[in-house]
């Protein structure tokens, strides 16, 4: 069994499917594993950490050539896979709703292409799950990008000349990426609260020390959707949330906005009008950018200004962190073809639950349900 771990192509990304650690891993469960030259060179890896560990380093060519399985940390271009024999399995993350060509293609070529964003999540999934090792990263990191911009301390300050009040944080949505961002504007002594359409994580929120901000006495408040993500709200909650968010979020100096569904653009949560009301020198993060964006005015890749107002879209902002991210993406790979190793067949095998969850394509085909409605 042969693993081929890629250098990745998409622009800015600087992250790699594998590490030293996670290759001795492999190399251990009894594959071959073969890492395409520079790949780990932007998440600070060089090619003779690899080689250490027993990996052989070359060109893409012969790193595909006779390979079962390909790991990556975005889906590659099936145009770059020449080489690589039919039947073989892609293991990245895929964007499967966004990029439906791409997995059009994979499936013409005979690729078994597993979507790891869909994960399942469920308990024993967890180590496998992608969105979450990656979502801590970037929720940590728009704290620090909210820092960065914005021109005040985060601490109250008590000094000879006077008092600094410490900036106010909001952060809405309080998923994984949310948790660890109230978090760590926390610990920078940022005053912090949050809110979710989720009524559960109220205890969540507060028990980081963070003030809840939540609608009461309105339909559609525990807007809980599958897999645990927060699903539609109701056009009464939708309405209340508007008002309750416009009169707090106008005393704010940070807003950090994660909302995400899965498979649809991100929910609209605040608008140019509520912008307007925020203090000059304030700092909005929009983390969902790249999925249409959770703030009105915001740019994918681009720093913007409305109303005084700094509104950040950094794209891909795990990538920004590629070393750790790399770490804890390969770590979620290697859990995950390991869980269903099988040492007779010398290959991992699948099981229903998880394997038709994160199943694209097989045998020519597109074969998820989710693909078919």
């Amino acid at each position: 069994m042969k693993i081929a771990v890629l250098k990745e192509q998409a622009d800015g990304e600087r992250r790699v499917a594998a590490t030293p650690e996670t290759v001795k891993k492999f190399i251990a469960l009894g594959a071959d594993v073969a890492v395409e030259s520079a790949a780990g060179a932007t998440a600070s890896i060089d090619d003779a950490a690899f080689a250490a560990v027993g990996a052989t380093v070359a060109d893409r060519a012969a790193t595909l050539a006779g390979a079962e399985i390909v790991l990556g940390v975005q889906a590659p271009d099936p145009a770059s896979l020449g080489g690589l024999k039919s039947g073989a399995w892609i293991a990245a993350t895929m964007n499967p709703f966004g990029d439906r060509a791409r997995i059009d293609a994979l499936a013409s070529a005979g690729y078994e292409a597993l979507a790891m964003e869909l994960m399942p999540r469920i308990t024993r999934a967890q180590s496998m799950d992608v969105l979450s090792s990656q979502s801590n990263l970037a929720g940590y990191k728009a704290v620090l990008d909210a820092a960065s911009e914005y021109g005040r301390a985060f601490p109250m300050m008590m000094t000879a000349a006077g008092t600094i009040s410490a900036a106010k944080a909001f952060v809405m949505g309080v998923g994984v990426a949310g948790l660890q961002a109230i978090a760590t504007a926390r610990r920078l002594g940022a005053q912090v609260s949050a809110t979710d359409v989720r009524s559960a994580t109220r205890e969540q929120i507060q028990s980081l020390g963070a003030k809840p901000i939540f609608v009461e006495n309105v339909a559609g408040i525990e807007g809980e959707g599958s897999g645990g993500y927060a699903g539609e709200m109701s056009e009464e909650y939708k309405a209340a949330q508007a008002e309750l968010v416009s009169s707090h979020i106008a005393k704010q100096d940070i807003v950090i906005t994660t909302a995400l569904i899965p498979g649809r653009a991100a929910p609209r949560l605040i608008s140019d009008a509520q912008i307007a009301t925020m203090r000059p020198g304030s700092v909005i993060v929009d983390l969902a950018v790249e999925a249409g964006g959770n703030v009105e005015g915001s740019v994918p890749g681009e720093v913007v200004e409305r109303h005084g107002v700094k509104i950040v879209g950094h794209r891909n902002v795990a990538s920004r962190l590629a070393a750790d991210s790399s770490a804890l993406f390969s770590r979620n790979l290697y859990n995950f073809l390991s869980t269903f190793w099988d040492k007779d067949a010398g290959k991992p095998v699948l099981d229903e639950e998880i394997g038709n969850a994160i199943r694209l394509t097989q045998g020519g085909k597109v074969v998820n349900p989710r693909l078919l409605d």
